[in-house]
């Protein structure tokens, strides 16, 4: 079957469900397609930062996403593998949310305005020609052809359809690799509080969502914890007894049945890759460190610089160059700095010293550890024309 559009947003996440739902509102006939079934459970920390939320609100999001009873989160408590801790408050309250129903939400706003929604759907080729391009797809023994004037990519760092369109990268093998997994807990009493542990070769958050569960998510060093067992639970508990006190506040913790997730191998961005041959937004464009807790607002930042510039080349006002030239900059001047200083943040945690001094440093020095988590945080979303159009 033939589909005649004008945009094709390959990967339905938080990005990818943004940014269609943001050219449908538009009038642009917008075809959002995940190869993947929704709702399903993610590797997230599904934690909703403060500056999150401003983007949130230039999207017309924010009471979509206040309607899933958000928990919310005053406090960030880092606990390492000595028993010490920091306690450091967060500027304005954050939410966690699980994707499992943000997601879902996210895409019934992008249906609601026109987009189309294709789930459990390959794309097998992507071809550009003088009119545009051509997205080749498979949903089970059917295959359809979307004819586009733009296509956006939002599949995230480890699609296959983005490592088969990478070039060589004599980096990547010099780079740690990570495995992330993730789970719910019931049973484990929270405050309005997210509490990050540290132990040899990761770390593991945790973050009270919208029905009462704990999300449990992790990031680990591949080479150690993929000897540890084959599933999520056996590579999680080899991590939860890594740190004593994580142990204890997980003893009586119960895994809610089918929240578990994992990827691999996960690779930290150095640096913005907000273009390759087309726009990329979310993961695919920029990945901070998960400790920091900015993975979902970037991603959201992400689509909202994007969009005014998809809809001013949709219009004929822009280039597709100059739309590649204004993203690209756009991207690496929000997100350098936040990168560079959350990989810095990586590094120092990881290192064992670091976290003997780090809670006394804290201590004595208050203002210096909230200054290095604020460094990686994004600043908020200045008001854009177009969304104030909406």
């Amino acid at each position: 079957m033939k589909h005649d559009v004008d945009v094709v947003v390959l990967g339905a996440g938080i990005s990818g469900s943004c940014i269609a739902k943001a050219l449908a509102e538009k009038q642009w006939e917008t075809a959002l397609i995940d190869r993947r079934h929704f709702p399903r459970h993610k590797v997230c920390g599904e934690f909703l930062s403060p500056e999150a939320q401003s983007t949130l609100h230039a999207l017309g999001l924010t009471e979509t996403v206040v309607s899933l009873h958000p928990t919310r989160i005053e406090r960030a408590k880092l606990i390492f593998e000595q028993g010490r801790e920091i306690e450091l408050p967060i500027p304005g309250a954050a939410w966690g949310l699980s994707r499992y129903m943000m997601d879902e939400a996210l895409h019934a706003s992008a249906v609601q305005v026109g987009a189309q929604l294709h789930l459990s759907t390959t794309v097998t080729g992507i071809e550009q020609h003088g009119k545009g391009y051509t997205v080749r797809t498979k949903q089970g023994t059917d295959t359809n052809l979307f004819h586009a004037r733009a296509v956006i990519t939002a599949w995230g760092a480890n699609s296959r359809m983005a490592k088969a369109g990478q070039r060589p990268d004599a980096a990547a093998s010099c780079r740690q690799a990570y495995i992330g997994v993730k789970t719910h807990y019931a049973g484990l009493k929270m405050e309005p509080v997210i509490e990050m542990y540290f132990f040899q070769g990761g770390y593991l958050g945790l973050c009270p969502v919208e029905d009462g569960s704990v999300n449990a998510a992790a990031l680990l060093n591949r080479s150690e914890f993929m000897k540890t067992g084959k599933s999520v639970l056996s590579i999680l508990e080899a991590a939860i007894q890594r740190n004593r006190r994580l142990a204890e506040r997980l003893a009586t913790a119960v895994p809610v049945h089918d929240t578990q997730a994992a990827i691999a191998p996960v690779y930290l961005q150095r640096k913005p890759s907000p273009w390759d041959g087309l726009p990329r937004i979310g993961d695919a464009a920029a990945m901070i460190a998960p400790l920091c807790g900015d993975g979902m607002s970037m991603a959201l930042r992400s689509a909202a610089l994007c969009a005014p510039l998809a809809d001013g080349f949709l219009r004929g006002s822009i280039s597709l160059l100059e739309w590649e030239q204004s993203y690209t900059q756009a991207i690496r001047q929000e997100f350098a700095s936040p990168l560079r200083w959350g990989s810095l943040l990586q590094w120092l945690m990881s290192e064992p010293a670091v976290q003997q001094l780090l809670p006394s440093a804290a201590r004595f020095a208050p203002l210096l550890a909230n200054g290095l988590f604020r460094a990686t945080r994004l600043k908020p979303l200045e008001p854009l024309e177009f969304f104030t159009e909406c």
